[in-house]
């Protein structure tokens, strides 16, 4: 990352290196520390609890400990990513327990803090406030199985959505009905006590319902939407949780005039993202084409569609006047394709498959160039944020014996990237607004 003094590099002759720089932006706006003070409430006249779940829990917590009066009580506790707890900020004191676990998958750390979550939301009075910071993660990382799950069946039901290619919303909304804490449990549990959730938006829509599963947020979705979506992508669960969505028995908490009470604040999102990259483009003398922060849908099939875009611009055909980067948002998916017996085990996240889908479809166009990486830092559940492209990319992989459909086939989107040189490798981030593509047009 360049420091802020630094200029910013040419788009023509450092092209990679600018397109770091417009994923940087990205980042930044998207911090915690830069989006909390305007939606924090006044101290209450009793304690304040804060609660929480996310990638960006351990910043969110950070923010709320260095912006809230010294003199006024502060506690709580917060379930974070492992790896994902930001280095203290000097002289902050912490007030806030900030704990890690697994994600994607959930795991014992994860059922252990939402157990003590929920644990300290009793007790409290109306005099009481509760400030729930919620990030994308939060669904695995606040784990609390329904009457009749164990976690092993939650780490199963998990790991089976996630290669099914199911959307985030359709994820979600199994993860709600499965559970003793979200789709608006967390904030039931809390009364009579005031509710303020903060949350940075990870999922197409900015539905505060979707992020983390909604734990704070009453939910429109039934037991038969979600027994429908297990129906739909064959995912099996015990026959005493079947019997129960069945039944309507784990039906979460709906809609109603009191929860106009429980104020949502969205403090970043995709957009706010996506245009701070834009500006900084525009600045640099290009074009700056937002296609959407909501895009979804396979993550390779995505990528040949940026492709056609990006081939059409410079061809000087399309929309879009080149130079120009265009650049998009949103939650693609990745099925997980069956393999035949002793092959290699494909890696990657959507990230990735993205970049690998859109270097095949490019074909080696001349004069573009792309970045794809997770606003999280991590592509999936690899080392690497995502991966870039160039038009020499296929011609890398050739030198090097690797032949791009074959990793498409093998969702080994790691392994080509990894063999060219070209993961984008930045560690946590500490925010997560999503997947942030950008493609450069020369």
């Amino acid at each position: 990352m360049q420091e802020a003094s630094s200029p910013l590099p040419t788009p023509a002759t450092h092209p990679h290196e600018f397109l770091a720089e417009l994923y940087q932006a990205a980042v930044k706006r998207a911090l915690p520390l830069h989006n909390t003070a305007a939606y924090l409430p006044s101290p209450p006249k009793g304690r304040t609890v804060v609660l929480g779940a996310g990638k960006a829990g351990g910043a969110m917590a950070q923010a709320v400990e260095a912006l809230w009066p010294a003199d006024k009580p502060l506690s709580g506790l917060v379930v974070t990513r492992y790896h994902h707890t930001p280095p203290r900020p000097a002289g902050v004191p912490e007030r806030i327990e900030v704990v890690e676990a697994s994600h994607p998958v959930p795991d014992a750390a994860g059922l252990a803090a939402a157990e003590r979550i929920l644990a300290l939301t009793q007790g409290l009075t109306a005099d009481d406030l509760v400030l729930c910071l919620i990030s994308g993660g939060g669904s695995a990382l606040l784990t609390l199985p329904a009457e009749g799950l164990t976690l092993q069946d939650k780490q199963r039901i998990n790991r089976d959505l996630l290669h099914s290619g199911a959307g985030i919303g359709e994820m979600n909304c199994v993860r709600k009905h499965l559970s003793r804490i979200k789709g608006g449990r967390l904030a039931a549990a809390c009364a009579p006590a005031q509710v303020v959730t903060l949350t940075i938006s990870d999922v197409p829509g900015d539905d505060p319902s979707v992020i983390a599963s909604g734990p704070t947020v009453p939910d429109v979705t039934t037991c038969a939407d979600a027994w429908a979506i297990l129906q739909r992508y064959k995912i099996a669960v015990p026959a005493a949780v079947e019997a129960a969505l069945k039944a309507g028995a784990l039906e979460t908490p709906k809609p109603s005039p009191a929860w106009a009470k429980e104020p949502v604040h969205l403090i970043a999102t995709p957009q706010k993202s996506l245009d701070a990259a834009a500006e900084l483009a525009r600045a640099a003398g290009l074009n700056a084409y937002v296609l959407s922060d909501e895009l979804e849908g396979e993550s390779r099939e995505v990528g040949k569609v940026h492709a056609a875009l990006a081939r059409a611009a410079a061809h000087g055909k399309g929309p879009f006047q080149k130079p120009c980067v265009i650049l998009s948002g949103g939650e693609t998916t990745v099925t997980i394709r069956p393999q035949a017996p002793g092959t290699p085990k494909g890696r990657g996240g959507r990230a990735g498959e993205f970049c690998l889908g859109l270097a095949v479809a490019l074909q080696a166009q001349a004069g573009v160039w792309a970045i794809a990486a997770d606003t999280d830092g991590i592509d999936g559940i690899e080392d690497n944020a995502g991966a870039r492209v160039s038009p020499d990319t296929l011609a890398r992989a050739e030198a090097a014996c690797v032949k791009a459909p074959d990793c498409l086939d093998r969702n080994d989107a790691y392994g080509f990237f990894e063999a060219v040189g070209d993961l984008v490798v930045t560690g946590p981030t500490h925010t997560n607004v999503n997947d942030f593509r950008a493609i450069l047009v020369l």
